[in-house]
């Protein structure tokens, strides 16, 4: 009895708890339906339109949103958590302002829409596409992907849907302000890391893609790319007749206002150019012009670095930093200057052969079993690749422009005078830098009591002023057809960022005038007698021991100072032919002497014109193929570590939940 009496009371309890979970607010399982339990779906809640009460997001030209937005954030706390809003916020600084305000008004739109009657509209595709078109360049430019919240299929709508202009009230405020002031070219003059810059310089070519592009010549030791910013109304492509020469910077890590100087030059061309300053203009589309900021990327980075410490005070160690110094070298501590093959000691020891000439000599295979930089065999095989006329490379210490020979022609003389076959040339070349530089030939010899005196305001033969071997501006004088000298652009390697625009100021004019050099002396084809170009023909001057060789088509550049010339183009399989010129003295543009060479019978003495029994061939460039295993292994060995992050990386890593990985391109 006792057992049915508790039975009872378990039934009344099991029923009467039913009766509650039947009563309770059902969340409406798809399988209540088949259990027989009946519920009703509630109503959703409808969107209310809400004031904006996003900062960045605060000058719309409508003040009420809703939530979800368009990309579902369901409210305004998990909207401002997301990736998207805090690339809004910081979009200005990555793009350098260029495309704002419109970028971040166009993200706005989307993050908090327009809400009339508490009604989503959408932003207009029109609109969307547009700024898309003016701006995805600048994303380019950073190696960022176009965001895709700003997809104008996806998130925006067409004008036959009713969507609003989500830049309206910009439009507006720009109509009523005054008169616009006249573009002009904007360069933030401070100190950049090596990814902002190698960002800059795409940036720069992304913004000015019909004359411009950025290319990399191969890898520091660390696995930074040595990036190239070429200039051209024909990016990319050779043209017959036009020059080509080359400004390199940051050979000396610690040098670094010549890399800072490339950097706004190429700014400066690509927005001069665009505005329509008609010397750029032309300079631009007469040459072809190679820029390589920084030849040193692993030095510049310990300089800067090291440099960076000495301004903490509790870093006592830090205050014996040397400038002289720290960052010099390359990673592996190898001078680069130091560092090429050493052919003036090979002029000079067959300087007396009656037909030597001091051009185009090979390399010693000797060469290859030292140690050979990763950044002086790609500027080596750079050199090689290209037809370059005229080049300059920047240090510091100093306030000059030293010409070649760099190698005293005496082994015991450290200082002594030791001029090239085209000392004239080369003095007129200096010249010209300092010349347009603002103070460089004023003439205070010995200005920064570094090495003693300079010579003759401002320019000087580098043997003169101190003699080392395996000088980079030699080897290009002495292997390929290019006349290159070094500019020293200051007492301080290193000067303070508040500098820098003096810096500017003071060399811009010079970086543009030794542009336009390149386009003196005489320029012309050499052709057979059915009008092809002979290419690797010989175009000597009576009494300059230096001849220059033709380009792939036959063309050839050689610069001259004024006066009367007698030229001699040859080639093997042909006859000579001469010529006699004279160049007036204020002559700007190159004259053009063209040759046209005829078959001939190749006599064996004139063999030895072409080469010098002994010397090896000049296509003879790493002829054991060891320095390209070694870059192989090298890549190897650091794996990811050379793949670098884009540098405005650490603006999202750290970023509420996952990280942004639809910013990185590819």
């Amino acid at each position: 009895m006792e057992f049915i009496r508790r039975k009872m009371k378990t039934i009344v309890f099991l029923n009467a708890l039913a009766t509650v979970v039947w009563c309770a607010p059902s969340l409406c399982d798809p399988e209540d339906e088949f259990l027989g339990i009946f519920c009703k779906e509630p109503e959703p809640e409808q969107p209310k339109c809400m004031d904006i009460m996003m900062n960045y997001c605060d000058d719309m030209s409508y003040t009420h949103t809703v939530f979800p937005n368009i990309l579902g954030h369901r409210t305004r706390e998990e909207a401002e958590l997301g990736p998207e809003y805090l690339l809004v916020s910081v979009v200005h600084n990555l793009l350098n302002g260029e495309c704002t305000p419109d970028i971040r008004m166009l993200g706005c739109s989307v993050l908090v829409p327009r809400c009339e009657k508490e009604k989503v509209l959408k932003p207009c595709r029109s609109t969307c596409e547009a700024v898309r078109k003016n701006c995805y360049h600048a994303f380019e430019g950073i190696e960022m992907a176009w965001p895709y919240f700003l997809d104008c299929d996806r998130f925006f709508v067409s004008d036959q849907e009713g969507c609003y202009d989500p830049l309206e009230g910009l439009r507006a405020i720009q109509e009523e302000g005054n008169t616009p002031e006249k573009p002009h070219t904007v360069i933030q003059f401070s100190y950049q890391s090596n990814a902002q810059m190698n960002s800059i310089l795409k940036k720069t070519a992304a913004r000015c893609p019909e004359i411009a592009t950025t290319y990399s010549i191969g890898r520091s030791v660390e696995g930074k790319d040595l990036l190239v910013i070429e200039f051209s109304n024909n990016p990319g492509v050779h043209e017959l007749l036009e020059p080509e020469m080359k400004y390199i910077g940051n050979m000396h890590g610690n040098e670094v206002l010549g890399r800072q100087l490339l950097i706004y030059l190429a700014q400066y061309l690509c927005s001069e150019y665009l505005l329509g300053n008609r010397r750029i203009q032309s300079l631009i589309n007469t040459t072809r012009i190679h820029i390589l900021p920084s030849m040193n990327p692993d030095g510049y980075e310990l300089a800067a670095a090291e440099l960076q410490d000495t301004t903490d005070p509790e870093n006592e160690e830090a205050q014996n930093y040397n400038s002289w110094t720290l960052g010099r070298g390359n990673a592996q501590n190898i001078d680069l200057n130091r560092n090429f093959p050493d052919l003036t000691t090979i002029v000079y020891s067959r300087r007396r052969h009656r037909r030597f000439r001091s051009n185009h000599i090979p390399i010693p295979d000797a060469y290859w079993f030292g140690k050979v930089a990763p950044e002086t065999y790609a500027v080596m095989k750079w050199i090689r690749s290209f037809p370059f006329v005229l080049s300059a490379n920047f240090h510091g210490g100093e306030l000059l422009v030293s010409y070649p020979y760099d190698l005293s022609k005496h082994p015991l003389e450290q200082k002594m005078f030791s001029p090239t076959p085209d000392e004239q040339v080369f003095k007129q070349i200096a010249r010209t830098y300092a010349d347009a530089h603002a103070t460089m030939s004023e003439g205070n010899s010995g200005r920064c009591e570094n090495f003693g005196s300079i010579g003759q305001d401002g320019i000087i033969n580098g043997a003169w002023w101190y003699s080392f071997a395996g000088g980079m501006q030699d080897f290009n004088y002495l292997h390929t057809n290019c006349f290159e000298v070094t500019v020293e652009l200051g007492c301080d390697k290193f000067p303070a960022e508040e500098e820098l625009y003096t810096g500017w100021k003071d060399n811009k004019e010079a970086l543009l005038t030794f542009m336009e050099s390149v386009h003196r002396g005489i320029k012309g084809i050499v052709k057979d007698e059915d009008g092809n170009g002979i290419k690797g023909a010989r175009i000597s001057v009576r009494g300059i021991r230096h001849d220059i060789t033709t380009a792939e088509n036959g063309d050839y550049w050689r610069l001259l100072t004024a006066g009367i010339h007698i030229l001699t183009a040859s080639a093997p399989g042909y006859t000579r032919a001469m010529k006699k010129i004279h160049l007036p003295a204020r002559m700007q543009k190159a004259g053009r002497v063209d040759f046209v060479l005829q078959k001939a019978v190749v006599e064996p003495d004139m063999e030895e014109d072409y080469r010098i029994p002994s010397m090896g061939t000049y296509e003879h460039f790493d002829p054991y193929n060891q320095f390209e295993r070694y870059t192989i292994s090298e890549q190897n060995q650091n794996g990811e570590e050379g793949q670098e992050k884009p540098w405005w990386w650490s603006y999202f890593s750290n970023a509420h939940g996952s990280t942004p990985t639809w910013l990185l391109r590819n």
